[in-house]
């Protein structure tokens, strides 16, 4: 049985904050729709800041639509529950800002036949692909393009420094 996307959002959020707190990782979920943060972790530090998590789940081929990593201080996690039955754990792809930025550059040179921009946020930006009037904003991530990345928590621990 598939999902309703908003709740695999949810699950995925969920998954994320509890695979750190299996780390001794202090996560603090966010609520709302209107956010560009999932989850604050924070350090062991007092004087630390927090490191924003963005989850975005999946439970088909590709996580869709995805904005990307904005500053340094936040952390992108896909969540994988495809082909996962209930009582399963997902597969976890962590990137950091620059991850994201080779990842989405990479794809910017294979489709040369294409207008794609960064923005101030380093979401693709499509101006070729006009949807309604207005260019298409994120980008589509397969496993395949992030593989390398699966299971990586220590780069969340190294964000503290």
């Amino acid at each position: 049985m598939k999902t309703d996307a908003e709740m695999v959002s949810v699950a995925a959020e969920f998954a994320v904050a509890s695979e750190l707190g299996r780390r001794n990782i202090y996560a603090q979920p966010t609520f709302g729709h209107l956010k560009r943060t999932d989850l604050l972790v924070f350090g062991k530090k007092k004087d630390t800041r927090p490191i924003r998590i963005e989850a975005k789940g999946k439970q088909s081929k590709q996580w869709p639509n995805c904005k990307g990593i904005a500053d340094r201080n936040s952390i992108l996690v896909l969540v994988d529950f495809e082909g996962k039955a209930d009582t399963d754990r997902p597969d976890f792809y962590i990137l950091t800002a620059d991850d994201w930025l080779e990842f989405v550059k990479a794809e910017i040179r294979k489709r040369p036949d294409k207008k794609i921009q960064l923005d101030s946020d380093n979401c693709p930006i499509w101006t070729t692909q006009v949807k309604g009037g207005k260019p298409y904003r994120g980008i589509g991530v397969e496993v395949k393009d992030v593989v390398q990345h699966k299971e990586a928590w220590p780069k969340i621990t190294q964000a503290f420094g």
